[in-house]
């Protein structure tokens, strides 16, 4: 079995220039870096991942806690991540939190316990217990679409990386306003989480930009999953005046939603329009094709493990938060035919192509 003092010999350099090559602990010149690669190569050697961790004291292995993994979003996310951890050389530990606040805490304990360098975590709607095991125990972690409380000065605790979320749900409303509706409802997500209160927030603002009066009951919770939104809708339906166009916060309470129309035996958009937040690979498939926001989840995840790396590259750095544009895609669901062009509102871009960062 091959050596790193043959892979040394072989490229011509010393030991520790190998050992910079496999670690990434000092910058190596690109044709001695591809000369180490070659010889790695050509020696069959493989490195020893477990000795090397006792030295460096890090496992190059990063700890990934999202619920729902069966979510395409999600799905979508862990790939980002996995590209991510790969290309700089960390393997992936994944958990299921399943957005409960205690079994949340438990299995971020049981990464930490394995000895991961860091994690990017989707939290819960009531990460305290989470945040106060990750403050104690000084764990590098960077939150991931679903944002936490700021300190009291403005600062995020951890890093985190989301898409926009207000909004582009404004601009779903102020779409379907422009179509003529009065009567628009929101299915949101799960209360307590940021992305409900953001979308939320869009929905309202997209309300007043069209000059239409915000009202409660059109407002209803689908717990950001399918058979929640199913009753959402449902109960929707049953109001004195109905609302003519909705908008879903969520790609599982969309096909929730739509659940609730077929029963009721409701067309869409003949009988009533829907915009969806979230986009996903069936998302043109449907019979009407879904009009939706689509959120970059892929580079969210890229982003997450990139902002984590520099975290543990410089840890006394400031925290930060980076929000990644969403993308508008016009469809026919919303009542706009096909092929047509989509209906500007003047204050609303199609397309946000700005993410910020704080």
């Amino acid at each position: 079995m091959a050596t790193m003092a043959d892979v040394a010999r072989s490229a011509g350099v010393s030991v520790a220039t190998v050992s910079h090559v496999l670690n990434g602990t000092r910058p190596v010149l690109p044709h001695t870096r591809q000369a180490v690669l070659d010889a790695i190569d050509r020696l069959g050697y493989t490195p020893n991942t477990l000795a090397r961790s006792l030295v460096t004291a890090r496992t190059r292995s990063i700890g990934l806690a999202v619920s729902a993994i069966s979510n395409p979003y999600f799905t979508e996310i862990l790939q980002g991540v996995e590209a991510g951890a790969l290309e700089h050389g960390y393997s992936l530990l994944i958990a299921d939190p399943h957005d409960d606040p205690e079994h949340e805490r438990k299995v971020v304990q049981l990464l930490h316990e394995r000895r991961v360098d860091g994690m990017i975590v989707a939290p819960s709607a009531n990460p305290r217990e989470l945040v106060a095991y990750l403050g104690r125990h000084d764990v590098p972690t960077v939150f991931l679409d679903r944002l936490v409380d700021t300190r009291a000065e403005g600062t995020p605790r951890y890093d985190q990386v989301c898409a926009e979320s207000a909004e582009p749900t404004a601009d779903l409303v102020t779409h379907l306003a422009d179509l003529g509706h009065r009567r628009i409802a929101l299915v949101a997500g799960l209360p307590g989480l940021s992305t409900t209160r953001e979308r939320t927030t869009g929905y309202r603002r997209g309300l007043a930009a069209s000059g239409l009066p915000y009202d409660e009951h059109l407002v209803v919770h689908g717990d950001s999953e399918s058979a929640g939104a199913e009753r959402a809708t449902a109960a929707l339906l049953s109001l004195a005046d109905p609302p003519t166009a909705l908008v879903t916060a969520n790609n599982a309470m969309t096909i929730g939603a739509l659940r609730a129309l077929r029963d009721r035996g409701l067309a869409v958009p003949d009988d009533i329009a829907l915009c969806c937040f979230d986009d996903f690979a069936w998302a043109d498939l449907f019979s009407p094709r879904l009009t939706a926001v689509a959120q970059p989840s892929k580079e969210i995840g890229a982003q997450a493990v990139r902002v984590l790396l520099e975290r543990l590259a410089s840890p006394d750095r400031p925290t930060r938060t980076l929000r990644l544009p969403c993308t508008f895609v016009h469809r026919t669901s919303c009542g706009c035919p096909e092929g047509s062009a989509r209906p500007e509102h003047p204050e609303q871009p199609a397309q946000f192509e700005k993410g910020t960062i704080s």
